[in-house]
């Protein structure tokens, strides 16, 4: 019984622990404390439900137990009448806030207390004054639902570090008084950039891990996937967050191809396309289609809709490179960088041969802004391949490897070199 018992409270805490402290932070305007108050109810979960048995709504005993002790806290502080008249008249004028146009479709009575909570966790706990690994960590911890633990595991650090990072950022956000609240009008657009990118740091390191032995961390994908569902149903009428939750559902509807028996890297276009994801291809489509239709496509739109090139070619051969090409082109003026470019060589290249996508790449290595990227020499020694240059084709991929630090990415790298004789 006791098992059992466990094994649901574990089960719906990964549902409801995000709403639980987000309604929690609402009252005490605390994340810390609201995590510490959540925290206490799951303890008193563990405590009385094998005795009690598990209740009908456990999310909804577990979110009472919570406010019930935060208001115990509360009641405690000094200033208890100032803090409860606060929250009544935040509470009171919540019914009638307008929230800002991205989040206006949260409802049409614009009262769903859930969903803007969690709004409002979601930009706290991706909230610029962070650095970029507290974000992640605080994100997966708060709203992944993820223990210190798992995070660790998943980005293959000393549970110590993140635990700090986490504790770090509470703190931080704490003495600076960070309200937790949406953000003003004004920095609406900064602000969800920083939840956009935090979200899809996530998933591409589960996608393509940068380090350790495995090519993919599933764990971290299926997080920034459920993180991202979550974004666009609180925001939906922000393209960019529909885009990125279609970029990652068609991305990750490869992944069982992405991988063979033996865990080794499968690419691209040598992947059996009937193993990708049906359901994923249909919801990425369908989200890229809702975004299409709010507006100017920004650059997760368009790398969603390169995607979406992928998706609906039922070959590689299939694949419309001159669309991927143009679409890069878009990326690239929104959004310029190395990256990009080096990505719209590669389409370029497929689309007009492999001596205009080289070009591309040399011009590309003379910048020496990719110097220690390791899909630079990966991509230039696939187009010199290509060309029959394989002796310069094995140098570019032993230099690669060399560069690269995730060991299946350095095997598949090692044998490409192999291969155009290059020991």
């Amino acid at each position: 019984m006791q098992r059992t018992v466990e094994q649901a409270v574990g089960a719906v805490w990964r549902i409801e622990s995000a709403r639980i402290v987000a309604g929690v932070a609402r009252l005490v305007r605390d994340i810390g404390l609201a995590e510490e108050l959540a925290g206490d109810a799951l303890v008193a979960a563990l405590e009385h439900w094998p005795a009690a048995g598990i209740p009908d709504n456990p999310g909804a005993w577990l979110m009472r137990t919570a406010k019930n002790a935060a208001f115990d806290h509360l009641r405690r502080e000094k200033s208890y009448r100032e803090k409860c008249l606060q929250i009544g008249h935040d509470l009171a004028a919540q019914e009638a806030h307008i929230v800002p146009d991205f989040v206006d479709g949260l409802d049409a009575a614009r009262n769903d207390v859930v969903k803007d909570d969690l709004l409002r966790l979601m930009f706290t706990s991706c909230h610029p004054l962070l650095s970029t690994e507290a974000r992640v960590a605080l994100t997966l911890k708060l709203l992944g639902g993820l223990s210190t633990g798992d995070i660790a595991r998943a980005f293959l650090v000393p549970e110590p570090t993140i635990a700090q990072r986490i504790v770090r950022a509470k703190r931080t956000l704490g003495q600076a008084r960070v309200p937790f609240e949406l953000p003003a009008p004004e920095q609406l657009a900064e602000r969800l950039g920083s939840v956009l990118e935090v979200v899809y740091l996530v998933f591409n390191e589960g996608y393509t891990a940068t380090s350790g032995g495995d090519w993919m961390r599933p764990v971290l994908m299926e997080e920034a996937l459920r993180l991202g569902r979550m974004l666009a149903e609180l925001a939906p009428r922000e393209p960019e967050a529909q885009g990125l939750a279609a970029l990652m559902e068609l991305q990750a509807s490869r992944a069982a191809a992405r991988v063979d028996r033996a865990g080794r890297p499968v690419l691209l276009l040598d992947q059996d396309r009937a193993r990708w994801d049906g359901v994923l291809v249909r919801r990425g489509l369908a989200a890229l289609a809702r975004a299409e239709l709010l507006g100017e496509p920004g650059p997760y739109v368009l790398q969603a809709a390169i995607a979406a090139c992928h998706a609906r070619a039922r070959t590689a051969g299939e694949t419309d490179w001159t669309r991927i090409a143009a679409l890069y082109g878009a990326l690239a003026r929104i959004n310029p960088s190395p990256v990009v470019e080096l990505n719209r060589a590669v389409a370029v290249g497929m689309a007009e041969g492999p001596a205009a996508g080289l070009a591309l790449v040399d011009a590309l290595a003379a910048g020496g802004a990719l110097e220690r990227y390791q899909w630079l020499p990966s991509v230039r020694g696939d187009l010199l391949e290509k060309l029959g240059r394989r002796a310069e084709a094995g140098a570019e991929f032993a230099r690669a490897a060399q560069m690269a630090s995730n060991a299946r990415e350095k095997e598949l790298l090692e044998a490409r070199a192999r291969a155009n004789g290059v020991a």
